[in-house]
């Protein structure tokens, strides 16, 4: 059996999170809803205008959160993303370690890469990420040993920007075929979508056997409208399919049938992280004996969950109890 359920390769972000009104990102002239990267400078600035809020932080990123969150249900994982030799980067090791995640790296010159989340009252967020030291994750940081002893390699989409951060991403990649270990990817941004459209479908056509979507970067990268249709013309050429739908739940495809999964009603306070928790509770169920249509249902459930509280960690973690009858 392998030693680690998901071995998870991104960016190294902590995550410091706010609520605001609309008129701080008027003021800031920030694009509403959408993940900007922004340099020191810019990022000070952000910060300084949160003077006074009530503030949360914990260590980020997207590949980083779906590894948490397969962490907090019991799940075994590993992590690399670089990290700068400052006071933030030790929280972010820390952060991860204490939830029993191995994270071995070794840390950059640069200052460590944060994420300002900014929470308005219809519970969209806008992101600010300044990488920082994350930026220059390299193949020199991918430990072979680590990828062999995992069952899924886990990569996020927002390293294929970066030349260093991309060949980190594809070592890994490279790694896992060799050694059997299977790859899962998520799409990340529409945006991203959009620019590396053709990159992203040689992945899928590939080495990635489970990816991570969501409605708006399906229907870019396939160009069908209908979410089905969508979902289906990915798994032609990919073996699993993840495609969520926000409030209308997901559509999971495996071994040539589509699982719909069902939509959590819930009071939405904060759509921080609800991809990256429904990723890991996916594949900590996948990995942990639950079959697909199972491992989705309590994907939809922690997604849901998360949705309705202030940032990307769940305050009340779901109980075995609760697992199992999730799963019944």
């Amino acid at each position: 059996m392998a030693k680690y359920d998901v071995f998870g390769v991104g960016n190294a972000l902590v995550d410091i999170q706010a609520r605001v009104p609309d008129s701080v990102l008027t003021e800031l002239e920030i694009d509403k809803g959408i993940m900007t990267l922004v340099d020191d400078a810019r990022q000070a600035d952000v910060l300084g205008k949160l003077h006074g809020a009530k503030l949360s932080r914990c260590a980020g990123g997207s590949a980083a959160n779906t590894i948490v969150a397969l962490a907090e249900f019991g799940g075994t994982a590993a992590f690399v993303g670089k990290i700068g030799n400052d006071e933030t980067g030790e929280f972010f090791l820390k952060d991860m370690r204490d939830l029993g995640v191995t994270i071995d790296v070794k840390p950059s010159d640069a200052p460590s890469g944060t994420c300002a989340v900014l929470i308005t009252e219809d519970a969209q967020r806008t992101m600010l990420t300044n990488l920082g030291a994350s930026a220059t994750l390299g193949v020199d940081d991918i430990h072979e040993q680590l990828i062999k002893d995992s069952e899924y390699v886990y990569i996020e989409g927002y390293l294929l920007p970066g030349p260093d951060t991309k060949a980190a991403a594809y070592k890994a990649i490279d790694i896992a075929k060799k050694n059997n270990v299977k790859v899962a990817f998520t799409a990340s941004d529409p945006f991203l979508v959009n620019m590396l459209k053709d990159e992203i479908w040689e992945l899928i056509t590939g080495p990635v056997d489970l990816f991570f979507c969501n409605e708006e970067e399906a229907k870019s990268l396939t160009g069908e409208s209908d979410p089905i249709q969508c979902a289906a013309k990915i798994h032609e050429h990919c073996d699993n399919v993840a495609l969520t739908l926000g409030p209308k739940g997901s559509i999971v495809m495996h071994g040539g049938e589509a699982l719909p999964i069902e939509g959590v009603e819930i009071s939405a306070l904060d759509t921080t992280g609800a991809g990256d928790m429904y990723a890991g509770a996916l594949l900590y169920g996948i990995t942990n004996g639950m079959n697909w249509k199972q491992a989705g249902h309590l994907a939809s459930h922690a997604a849901a969950r998360v949705v309705a509280q202030m940032g990307a960690r769940l305050e009340h973690k779901f109980t075995q109890a609760e697992v199992k009858e999730l799963c019944s």
